[in-house]
């Protein structure tokens, strides 16, 4: 029992923190209305602001969230401080988003702009420099959407909200390519063992060549590659 009595402060501290237990009814009553504001906030911002989340949208929506919950529990924080810091972020959004709307320049400032990463079966090296963006998550992309090499895509876009757009070839106008199934693209070669057709690993170029031969590639100049395959696109 005395292990208890010295035992009850402590778990009191650990339950309610420094605050006493009529503070939870305060906390009740500051959610609910920093819920309300919340609501109230995206709905100002618009079919628009809710749709997708690029960067932008990301920075607004963290942004509130932060305005929204420190006055949920710390005392100190009042509520009308949250509100202004929810008009102000409101406010510099919609005007954001006038000037985005009138000016290309500054929508592709404040978003971005879509990067074309394959085009006619073959990656935009370029592309793939500049965004950084890790190979094997960008293959893990497209075989969500039924990908199995390269050859099947006529053009493949990074969208400003992150996400990857891909179009296909029909099943006639597919061409050989760099396969991006696991298994396939680890069969990378220096030498040549057999002749057809490979793939360079680093650009998707496709090339005819011959046994017992190592090239280096004509587009990237790299000189690692994998036999290239032309199975139809999965429906």
């Amino acid at each position: 029992m005395p292990f208890l009595l010295t035992f009850l402060p402590e778990l009191e501290a650990l339950l309610f923190g420094e605050q006493d237990v009529w503070f939870l009814a305060e906390i009740l009553f500051r959610t609910v209305v920093m819920y309300l504001v919340l609501v109230v906030g995206l709905r100002l911002m618009g079919k628009r602001g809710v749709r997708q989340l690029t960067i932008f949208e990301l920075v607004v929506i963290i942004g509130l969230g932060s305005a929204a919950g420190d006055p949920m529990f710390y005392k100190e924080v009042g509520l009308l401080s949250a509100i202004t810091v929810f008009v102000t972020i409101i406010s510099v959004y919609r005007i954001t988003t006038y000037f985005i709307t009138k000016s290309k320049k500054v929508e592709q400032l404040v978003e971005g702009k879509t990067i074309c990463l394959i085009e006619d079966g073959r990656f935009c090296v370029e592309s793939f420099d500049k965004e950084d963006l890790a190979q094997d998550e960008f293959f893990s992309e497209l075989r969500v959407k039924g990908i199995s090499h390269i050859g099947q895509v006529h053009r493949a876009y990074l969208e400003v909200s992150g996400e990857v757009s891909v179009f296909p070839f029909s099943d006639e106008e597919m061409r050989p390519g760099l396969p991006i199934l696991p298994h396939e693209f680890q069969n990378q070669l220096l030498n040549i063992t057999e002749s057809g057709i490979y793939a360079c690993v680093h650009c998707g170029k496709t090339e005819q060549l011959k046994a017992l031969t190592r090239t280096n590639c004509p587009i990237c100049k790299e000189n690692k590659w994998v036999k290239a395959v032309s199975r139809k696109r999965v429906q």
